[in-house]
């Protein structure tokens, strides 16, 4: 009977579970991004994804934030707000000190326009063929960065890298610096290069030997003009209607305003649920809890 009166309950009980959660593992999730859905801008809908996992046989959980895209999902390893500026990082791509088979980086379109990959990422094409078009008619669209920085340096420094040198007889094999725009257009297979590796901030890298980059990505985003300034200064949440994408300051758990909240109406801002009133909700909860009391006790 006890179990029954809780399965009846759970829908009155979630009214009060949080929402819009503000963080995922330590990393702070703040406008224009979420990972619940209705919160956020609808524009970054979809794109991060908070998942938590069990080691083996154990309690021990890891809680982290992942980038969705179409080729896969990406580990945030932190996100700037000042600068607005998300890096993340492929487990299975290449590194100076780890040779993993290819595969193609792809976002999507709304993805390419909202928030790609920062100047200062570079993609380091390796091991590619002679015929390889970034080696003929593209080959403007390789560089050198940091003016002391060449694909030789990746061949001679990195334990990962050097079997390509070793493989062609001492002869370090084509490859190419260049950047996002490039693997854009063309798949690794058009490119004919066997493996990728990327790395950001690359205008600070003067100087620094290739084990010492930054291995993964920086992506640079924008703020969309929704009005979510002054939704956070009545003391909202930005959010947005599930069914329409139409923006919504989410106020509390009784109001939801298109632009801003009234005064009065905020009730503990990012966290709180706005389905349902508040007051009508613990009256209704009220009377339930009294039918019940009187079915199972008469």
């Amino acid at each position: 009977m006890s179990s029954l009166f809780l399965l009846f309950l759970l829908p009155f009980l979630c009214h009060s579970l949080p929402l819009c959660r503000n963080s995922c593992g330590n990393i702070e999730i703040d406008y224009p991004f979420a990972v619940d859905d209705g919160c956020g801008a609808p524009l970054y809908r979809n794109m991060l994804n908070c998942s938590t996992t069990f080691a083996t046989n154990t309690t021990i959980s890891t809680t982290d934030l992942f980038f969705e895209t179409p080729s896969g999902s990406y580990k945030v390893e932190s996100i700037d707000y000042a600068s607005k500026s998300l890096t993340i990082y492929d487990p299975s791509m290449s590194t100076c000190t780890i040779l993993q088979p290819h595969h193609d980086f792809v976002l999507s379109d709304v993805q390419s326009a909202l928030i790609p990959p920062s100047p200062d990422t570079v993609f380091a094409l390796m091991n590619c063929s002679i015929d390889s078009p970034v080696l003929n008619h593209y080959k403007s669209l390789c560089f050198n960065f940091s003016d002391d920085h060449s694909c030789d340096e990746l061949y001679g420094s990195c334990t990962s890298f050097k079997i390509f040198q070793m493989l062609s007889n001492d002869t370090p094999p084509a490859c190419c610096f260049t950047s996002y725009n490039t693997v854009k257009f063309m798949s690794m297979n058009i490119l004919d290069c066997t493996h990728y590796t990327t790395f950001y901030d690359a205008d600070k890298l003067k100087g620094e030997k290739p084990l010492d980059w930054s291995y993964g990505m920086k992506l640079s985003y924008g703020l969309p003009d929704t009005g979510c300034d002054r939704c956070r200064k009545s003391g909202g949440t930005c959010g947005f209607d599930v069914e329409t994408e139409g923006t919504l300051c989410i106020c509390s758990a009784a109001v939801n305003s298109s632009r801003e909240c009234a005064a009065g109406t905020v009730e503990g801002g990012i966290g709180e649920a706005h389905t349902g009133s508040v007051l009508p909700s613990l009256l209704s909860l009220s009377t339930i809890l009294f039918a019940f009391s009187t079915f199972f006790f008469l």
